[in-house]
């Protein structure tokens, strides 16, 4: 478990995408922080995990409506501390990673496009205005170290590294514009590791057993990092042990 020892005492947490591996380690390990107040568990289905210390909400990220809905519901009692878009695609049914040239889908590309960047963005635009004004504040998303453009040396996975690619220059657009405001705030992407999940399961098989995270080291490290931000490195790309990834 990570503490939050640098956020307002009772801070109100959203996650976004806790029905997946590494949302709903992040709710589980931010509902045993004394120092979080509320902790608001946001999926499409707006299930119940059974921890009653944890506050369910419908979200559905191809809907702005619902969006704005959750946004209003979860800064209802108190302004937002921390939001976390734990979300992604990577592959879902027919929609696989590219190896090739040939494997370009443009319906398939779109929809990736839509839950990796679209999604967080429509979510920053009705989640950022609800953030907390005096102290320290984090917006941030689950990015990819293949979205480094970089980084990239081994080419595929097109849609899905373009995406990730978009969603940092989306987080780093609006984190410029939110510290005219908000100057404490901080909005930043996160690599959270290979981590064993549905997402990179058909994938895992290849990575060293060391280097692949349970969920709970992932969403733990991550805090971490989270916990250890400041105001200057708002609109940064950060590893899960906290070095900066270039874009």
């Amino acid at each position: 478990m990570a503490d939050l020892s640098t956020f307002s005492p009772d801070a109100n947490v959203a996650v976004i995408g806790a029905s997946g591996g590494i949302g709903a380690a992040f709710c589980s390990s931010l509902a045993r922080d004394e120092s979080v107040g509320s902790v608001h568990a946001l999926s499409r289905s707006g299930a119940s995990n059974g921890d009653e210390r944890i506050q369910t909400c419908a979200i559905d990220l191809c809907d702005e409506v619902s969006i704005a809905v959750a946004a209003d519901k979860v800064s209802k009692s108190a302004p937002l501390d921390l939001v976390i878009v734990a979300s992604g695609m990577l592959h879902w049914r027919d929609i696989q990673p590219e190896k090739t040239l040939r494997d370009i889908n443009a319906d398939n590309m779109l929809d990736i496009f839509w839950v990796n960047c679209v999604g967080p963005a429509l979510i920053a635009k009705h989640f950022l205005p609800k953030m907390r004004r005096d102290g320290k504040t984090v917006f941030t998303a689950l990015s990819a170290r293949v979205g480094s453009i970089e980084d990239n040396r081994l080419g595929g996975w097109v849609s899905y590294r373009a995406s990730k690619a978009a969603l940092n220059m989306t987080l780093k657009t609006l984190a410029i514009e939110h510290a005219r405001r908000w100057p404490e705030s901080i909005i930043a992407t996160l690599h959270p590791g290979t981590v064993d999940t549905e997402l990179s399961k058909p994938f895992s098989s290849r990575v060293d057993p060391e280097r692949l995270f349970t969920p709970e080291t992932s969403a733990n490290h991550l805090l971490r990092v989270i916990d250890g931000l400041g105001s200057s490195d708002s609109g940064g790309f950060f590893a899960w042990e906290g070095s900066r990834i270039p874009y």
